[in-house]
């Protein structure tokens, strides 16, 4: 017979401590409490608990003691605390110290029944393996690529928040991979079965950003014809993820603050709010903390969701990770168009290692696209990369393939791949001219696979 996982609840009010176990036992699982910190601690030695719940307020000390004792004598026990109503500071600490969540008085048994259900999945031994294979796996299959010791490092950070549901800020530059970080935090957790929602923030027009986040009622506004869930409803179970959340407008920030504070929402025109279990990461490539001074991002948003902070490495930051990346996009790649992956020339190689990558990963993405379509002969060449097209300076020609650059601007990315898709979109409608459009004989002239030339025209738009 298997037996039912255990959770131990610290708490020195008998009313409450008979209320939460009754509640367990209604979902089968086997209960202990405690009274005080010591006989908690005593508990903990002697018997094995898939759960800790405990109180903030103990008569022998504080319910943050215990959270630091089992972050350091058992790691891998999940340990939620409840709180007073309000009193979001002491969670914040609380999941700063590493616990696993928080629910606040009075008790809301639905979402206690929610934390408890999502720190009993961690525990299971498929929800382990699964953690595993998404991110301590540094090979070809692996989503986060990489052996350097700045990706070792992130991929060890995304496995210890992953066993928390805290709010998680992913910091870092373009291009770098702050959405696949995130997902990675999601498929590696507790949350992995529920639904992941990107959203944005900075592509959202602001007189419907409330609508859309949130929801509406039938009727609430013109054009409200029927009800609608927002994206944090959608989310429920699952994770939100707030893309360049900096982005938000400051009455749109008082919003979240309060779904973050209360794991509540209130769609427009409806009267009350709703329960909603949602973990929110968030990220953005700009400096919040400079925001926060210039008044630009609230300071109490901003301590909210920067609980946990992932800063993501740029890709000059790990130039050894630059070839098994490289052999991964062109294989990858190489598999849409149907086509034999080519290998890259010495020279093509190392170009590579020796630029700076502004857009970090997602230009390395766009370069090995652009050069698939124009190498021939089954290898890519310098010539097919054409770094030189992806550095401003006056006289291009005169510079060095592989010439690095330093303290690249901020607004170079978005720049260089519409110069990029400029090139290419002129070479191939010169080309579709020489031959009267000939799809056939403009791919022999441009050195190219008929299909790689196909591919190229619709995703140019060109028609």
């Amino acid at each position: 017979m298997t037996q039912q996982p255990t959770i131990l609840v610290v708490d020195d009010e008998p009313d409450l401590v008979e209320l939460i176990c009754l509640t367990l036992q209604r979902m089968g699982l086997d209960t202990c409490a405690a009274s005080d910190l010591a006989s908690a601690r005593q508990l903990l030695n002697s018997q094995t608990f898939e759960l800790c719940l405990t109180d903030m307020r103990l008569p022998d000390g504080d319910g943050l003691e215990l959270v630091e004792w089992i972050q350091s004598n058992r790691p891998r026990l999940p340990v939620a605390v409840i709180t007073a109503h309000g009193n979001v500071e002491t969670a914040v600490k609380a999941l700063k110290f590493g616990a696993f969540d928080f629910v606040s008085k009075p008790l809301d048994l639905s979402v206690l029944r929610k934390l408890v259900g999502a720190a009993i999945k961690l525990g299971t031994p498929a929800s382990a393996r699964h953690a595993k294979a998404n991110i301590d796996d540094a090979t070809s299959d692996s989503p986060l690529l990489g052996r350097s010791a700045a990706i070792a490092e992130l991929r060890g950070l995304i496995a210890r928040v992953a066993r928390s549901q805290a709010p998680v800020f992913i910091s870092g530059e373009s291009g770098t991979g702050k959405e696949l970080v995130a997902r990675l935090v999601h498929d590696s957790g507790a949350r992995a079965e529920g639904p992941f929602v990107p959203v944005n923030c900075g592509a959202i027009p602001g007189e419907l950003m409330e609508s859309e986040f949130f929801g509406h009622k039938r009727g609430s506004f013109t054009g409200a014809v029927a009800d609608k869930k927002g994206l944090i409803q959608s989310a429920e179970g699952g994770t939100l993820f707030l893309d360049e959340v900096a982005d938000l407008p400051l009455h749109m920030q008082v919003k979240l603050l309060r779904v973050v504070q209360e794991k509540a929402v209130r769609p427009v025109g409806e009267q009350r709010e709703s329960p909603v279990d949602v973990r929110i990461l968030s990220a953005t490539h700009k400096n919040l903390t400079e925001l926060v001074a210039q008044g630009r991002f609230r300071e109490d948003l901003y301590y909210r969701i920067n609980v946990i902070e992932l800063r993501v490495p740029t890709l000059r930051a790990r130039p050894e990770d630059i070839e098994q990346l490289t052999t991964a996009i062109v294989r990858r790649l190489a598999q849409r168009l149907y086509m034999t992956p080519p290998e890259l020339t010495p020279r093509a190689s190392a170009a590579l290692q020796a630029y700076a990558f502004p857009g970090n990963v997602r230009e390395l993405e766009n370069i090995l696209e652009r050069a698939l379509t124009l190498s021939t002969g089954g290898h890519i060449d310098v010539g097919d990369i054409q770094l030189r097209s992806l550095i401003a300076t006056p006289d291009p020609v005169d510079v060095p393939l592989a010439t690095p650059v330093a303290n690249p601007p901020s607004t170079a990315e978005p720049t260089l791949g519409n110069q990029l898709e400029d090139i290419e979109r002129m070479a191939i409608l010169r080309a579709l001219e020489q031959t009267r459009y000939n799809k056939t004989a403009a791919a022999k002239l441009l050195g190219m696979t008929f299909r790689a030339l196909r591919y190229r025209i619709k995703k140019l738009g060109i028609e």
